[in-house]
This record gives structure tokens, C-alpha cells and sequence, in this order.
């Protein structure tokens, strides 16, 4: 009686084994970006959550450690490697931007109107996101099992058995939203690259200068006739006029 109250012992699984590519690396630089310090900064979040829940697991702090494992934790490492990541894809695309304004002498206030502004990043961090949908729906499924594991004992084995598959579940949906997340990269700079070809393309209007010219021309012809005495000279000229030798 007594062995089917006693708690089955939490223990923590490795789950370097199940984060794959995460751990290794894809090979990829999705459009010439270097992402490796946001994946590094992603296993290591994890790794470092898995290492405190081991701790207090060891120290039978079994309610600690399943919820330091839980959802907040995997939510927390994804979306904080996600704005890494959206900014590394804003940056690239600022600096390609700006470079192609600067070549073209483009002026701030028209930058102002051609550039993506702050809306537009935030679009971007929730595009990027995204790609952890699979890891969301997984990480539901581990919160539920999470709670029968609490309470598991020797005669719910299977519960226990649960939330370490859902662990191991839920690592492997981090991997694959970091490849979705790769795919992802690529296309906003795919995207960002029409609007890199407009302000490369973008002159400066003529019709300033046209008008400039012909409001200048006007003027030296009008003042021509003014002091060859053909148009009436206007106040203000005719001190001119009268000293203008003819």
C-alpha cells in the first residue's frame, strides 16, 4: 500500500540529443546573415533551464523543477532568440537602406517617407515569431502532462512517461521552429529587397531645377528691359537706373 503512494523519482533528461540542429548548427546563412549567436544564445537559455531543474529535482523541489521546464521557459528562450534574430534582419536591411540613399543623395525628409518605420519592425518580430507554432501547440501538451507527472507514482508510470516524451516532444518542435525560422529570414529580405531596389533607383526630381531656371531667366530678362529703359523701372530700381550707364 504504502509503494503505491511513494513518487516516482524526477529525473531530468538530457536534451541535447533532441534539440539536433539547434546544438550543431543548420550549415545555412539564411540571406548572408549569421545567426549563430542567437541559436547559441537559444540552446544555452534551455540547457541552463534543464540544469536548475535537474538542481532542484536533486534536492526534491519536484514542483520547481517540472515548472522550470514548463511553457514560460521554453516561450522565454523562443521569443527572446526571435527579436535577436528580427534585429540582425533589420539591421542588415537599415544598412542596405542607407547605403543606397547615401549613394544617391536621397534627403532625410524622403527617407523618412521610403523607410520602414516602427510598426513595421514590430510586424516583422510577429512574422518571425510565427514560426514557433508547432512549439506552442507542443508546449501545451507538455504543460498538461506536466501536472500528472507531479503526482506520479509507481502505478502511474505512464504519466511520467508522458511528460518526459512531451520533453523530448517539445525539443525537437524548438529545432524544427528554428529551421522554419531560417526559411522565414530569408524570405523578409527577399521581400525587403524590392524596396532596397526603389531607393537605389530614386533621383532627385528635375522640375526644381527647371523652374528654378526659368523664374531666373525671367528675372535677368525683365531686369535687361528695366535698365534699357524698355519696361518702367519700379521704385526701388530706379536709383539703379538712374546710375546704369547706357
Amino acid at each position: 500500500m504504502s509503494s503505491s503512494k511513494t513518487l516516482l523519482p524526477l529525473r531530468i533528461p538530457e536534451l541535447g540529443p533532441s534539440f539536433g540542429k539547434l546544438v550543431t548548427g543548420t550549415g545555412r546563412t539564411p540571406g548572408g546573415l549569421d545567426l549563430s549567436a542567437a541559436r547559441h544564445q537559444l540552446v544555452t537559455r534551455m540547457f541552463d533551464h534543464a540544469g536548475e531543474a535537474r538542481r532542484l529535482a536533486a534536492n526534491g523541489e519536484r514542483a520547481a523543477a517540472i515548472s522550470g521546464l514548463a511553457r514560460a521557459s521554453w516561450l522565454g528562450a523562443w521569443e527572446e532568440a526571435v527579436a535577436g534574430v528580427a534585429d540582425a534582419v533589420w539591421n542588415s536591411v537599415d544598412l542596405r537602406l542607407t547605403r543606397g540613399a547615401d549613394a544617391v543623395a536621397m534627403p532625410p525628409e524622403r527617407r523618412n517617407v521610403m523607410f520602414p518605420g516602427a510598426g513595421e519592425k514590430r510586424a516583422l518580430v510577429v512574422r518571425l515569431g510565427s514560426a514557433g507554432a508547432g512549439l506552442v501547440r507542443a508546449l501545451d501538451d507538455l504543460e498538461r502532462r506536466g501536472n500528472a507527472a507531479l503526482e506520479a507514482t509507481s502505478l502511474e508510470r505512464t504519466d511520467m512517461d508522458a511528460w518526459l516524451g512531451a520533453l523530448a516532444t517539445a525539443a525537437r518542435r524548438l529545432e524544427a521552429g528554428w529551421i522554419e525560422l531560417e526559411d522565414r529570414v530569408e524570405g523578409e529580405l527577399a521581400q525587403f529587397d524590392a524596396l532596397i531596389t526603389r531607393v537605389a533607383a530614386w533621383r532627385k526630381p528635375l522640375w526644381p531645377v527647371w523652374v528654378s531656371g526659368i523664374v531666373a531667366l525671367g528675372l535677368a530678362v525683365w531686369l535687361g528691359l528695366v535698365l534699357g529703359g524698355y519696361v518702367p523701372a519700379p521704385g526701388f530700381l530706379k536709383p539703379m537706373v538712374a546710375a546704369w550707364p547706357l
